[in-house]
């Protein structure tokens, strides 16, 4: 499975180590993915993905998964949670 944040999109970056003589090496960045289990309210259910740590953070301060997805640009999202998205947005318009 790629390194690949599923709700934020964000990915392996590249770079170079430097030394003190200068010589450079290619290097890799990697996001600091973490398997998550995000409880939906409004689906009542919980959701795994593997999220970056910044994206937990948003999560949260956006209230939550529902309100998080709600808000989310389909091009950063995985497959799951644009299937996820789509469910909640269903329930959301039959509420309303």
């Amino acid at each position: 499975m790629s390194r690949v944040c599923e709700l934020s999109g964000k990915k392996v970056m590249a770079g170079n180590n430097v030394s003190h003589a200068n010589n450079r090496t290619r290097r890799r960045f990697l996001p600091n993915l973490q398997s998550a289990s995000l409880y939906s309210e409004i689906l009542g259910k919980s959701m795994r993905f593997k999220v970056c740590s910044n994206a937990l953070r948003t999560v949260e301060k956006k209230g939550g998964i529902d309100k998080f997805l709600e808000v989310a640009s389909d091009s950063d999202l995985s497959s799951s949670a644009i299937q996820y998205k789509k469910l909640i947005l269903k329930k959301l318009s039959i509420k309303n």
